[in-house]
């Protein structure tokens, strides 16, 4: 059975030396489809991926609707964060397997090391179970624990980046490091991890670069670090508004669940513990919660941005328009084989085999046309990666996208090949020998 294949091959590439304007036009024509295709297809793919392969479906974004009573709708969506006081008191209940609250912020560091000068670095305020929650990868040492969350631990847990920059990739653990004018001893350097999307903190940015500096949210708050991303208040506050009972919210709370059902659970967890602070008077509104795994969370937040959706489906138009047109050129060039179709048909070949040879032929043209087409995507995506955007730096193809580039390349040029290898199969042996 191979043989004969190679053989429709071999014609095929005979064919093409004969033919090689025709076969030029439909080669870059499938090239410019799957190169435009492709290159919209990897920024959509790399955007909406699972930031938690294979744990994404037990993490769950804890929603509740603490507002006052202005501007109430029933049903509408609670807001994405918590107040302090809501975080804190679902943090000590630890209803849920694990759980984190937390805010982003930015610190200024002073390095020791000599010929640094002082620089600011992103951060995360948290609480202990982030890290085994999130399955934080470390190169050195580990996270911190709860009692240290409650004893307000002068602890920190650093980047490999920030590692290399202040201590010169040598092991961190166990150096201090100055934040804020205040000395923070190093309890663990992160190993490369970079979630995408920034799932667990949106408001800071939805596909940035994993923070450089984590400390307990309770030892921010002690040094009144500052603090980044959105804040929502429903009233006037007595004094600060990260205080914890201010009517503000600006704090992310995760819980991770072992199975459906404790999930359901935890929802009737929420739903009374907002009946019972409606009744004390803190909520206005009735229960409204939410408890969303990590891909419905992304989903519901409408994380990829609606521009990215739109270039993929106009990529995919133009690739539809160009195997169109490479329909058109496969029939010309075909059916301009009639006579050596006839005289095939005469020595005994069948409908099949003239199907199958076309066919092959049209695949072949998908193959030359794909590997053109995957340096058109790779220089696409270099163009994607000198965009002002902040997802910029993930456009690359990796191995899963490369062999879709093909796998799209010739499926789309059998699809094309379909209509002009049917048509050239039903050629009539007897009406082509008497024309010679």
């Amino acid at each position: 059975m191979f043989p004969r294949y190679f053989y429709y091959v071999d014609l095929a590439l005979r064919s093409f030396r004969r033919n090689r304007v025709l076969t030029g036009l439909m080669v870059v024509a499938i090239a410019l489809g799957i190169g435009a295709s492709m290159t919209t297809l990897t920024v959509l793919y790399l955007l909406s991926g699972d930031p938690l392969p294979g744990k994404s479906e037990t993490i769950y974004a804890v929603q509740l609707d603490s507002h006052g009573p202005e501007g109430y709708r029933p049903g509408e969506e609670p807001d994405t964060q918590l107040t302090r006081f809501d975080a804190e008191t679902l943090l000590r209940a630890r209803r849920a397997d694990r759980q984190a609250m937390m805010s982003g912020g930015n610190v200024a560091i002073e390095p020791k090391r000599a010929g640094l000068d002082p620089f600011y670095a992103d951060a995360r305020y948290t609480s202990a179970d982030f890290f085994p929650m999130f399955e934080v990868p470390f190169a050195q040492g580990a996270g911190w624990s709860a009692a240290e969350d409650a004893g307000r631990a002068r602890i920190a847990v650093i980047s490999s980046e920030l590692n290399e920059k202040l201590f010169g990739g040598e092991n961190g653990v166990g150096r201090t490091i100055r934040l804020e004018q205040s000395e923070f001893r190093v309890v663990g350097v992160l190993g490369r991890w970079r979630p995408t999307p920034h799932f667990y903190d949106l408001n800071t940015g939805s596909y940035g670069e994993a923070e450089q500096v984590f400390v307990p949210f309770s030892t921010a708050r002690e040094l009144d670090f500052s603090r980044s991303g959105t804040m929502n208040c429903w009233s006037e506050t007595e004094g600060e508004p990260e205080g914890p009972n201010a009517p503000c919210s600006w704090i992310q709370f995760w819980v991770q669940l072992g199975s459906r059902d404790q999930a359901s659970a935890y929802r009737d967890y929420l739903v009374s513990y907002s009946e019972q602070q409606r009744k004390a008077g803190r909520f206005t509104r009735p229960p409204n919660v939410r408890l969303r795994d990590v891909m419905q969370w992304l989903d519901a937040r409408h994380v990829v941005p609606s521009d990215v959706r739109l270039q993929t489906w106009l990529a995919f138009g133009f690739l539809m328009v160009c195997l169109l047109n490479t329909i058109g050129l496969l029939l010309a060039k075909f059916l301009r084989r009639s006579q050596e179709i006839g005289v095939r048909r005469a020595l005994g070949a069948s409908r099949r085999a003239v199907f199958t040879q076309f066919l092959v032929e049209a695949g072949t043209v998908g193959l030359v046309g794909g590997i053109l087409g995957l340096g058109l995507a790779w220089l696409g995506l270099w163009a994607v990666r000198h965009q002002p955007t902040e997802y910029a730096a993930l456009a690359h193809l990796d191995l899963y996208m490369l062999g879709a580039t093909f796998v799209l390349a010739i499926a789309s040029s059998l699809l094309a090949g379909l209509l002009p290898a049917w048509r050239a199969c039903q050629v009539t042996p007897a009406l082509q020998l008497k024309s010679q």
